[in-house]
């Protein structure tokens, strides 16, 4: 019986290996090449609301002041337009299960990065630093609640 249950444990680990392997030498393949996914956005206004711990909105905006900082620094064409085309509204009413809601409101920059990360990480160089960001981040969000971009049907102003 116990040499059945080691052929048994055995064929279940070479089998969770021919699955798993793959997916992992393509993510380690993706990290050493230094890709990510990246976020764009298209149309005239992008919306992305996120839920954030209500113990968090410091640490949060905390986080949205290096964003800022770190398209600062880029100093890039592309970097001053998202600065240019981008705000983050904190909503007045609590979200679900007492978080905090905010909404960035976006003028897509056409082909321009959104992923905050890869924004920061392109500045702020140090593993050290980095890994703190995320920290920053990771720990403050309770979640993506929403997130589309499109063209303006109807402009009311107008």
């Amino acid at each position: 019986m116990t040499l059945l249950t080691a052929r048994s444990a055995t064929t279940i680990v070479l089998l969770m290996t021919c699955i798993a392997a793959p997916a992992w030498v393509a993510n380690m393949a993706a990290q050493s090449s230094g890709t990510h996914q990246k976020l764009t956005f298209e149309g005239d206004t992008a919306l992305w609301t996120v839920a954030i711990k209500p113990d968090k909105t410091a640490d949060f905006e905390k986080f949205l002041g290096k964003l800022k900082e770190a398209l600062t620094k880029a100093g890039t064409p592309e970097a001053k337009a998202q600065l240019a085309g981008w705000k983050v509204v904190k909503m007045s009413s609590p979200g679900p299960e007492g978080t905090v809601i905010y909404t960035h409101v976006i003028t897509p920059v056409n082909g321009a990065d959104y992923n905050l990360l890869q924004i920061m990480y392109a500045v702020f160089t140090d593993p050290a630093e980095q890994k703190a960001l995320y920290d920053l981040y990771a720990g403050s969000l309770a979640k993506n609640l929403g997130i589309g971009s499109g063209k303006v049907a109807v402009d009311l102003s107008k």
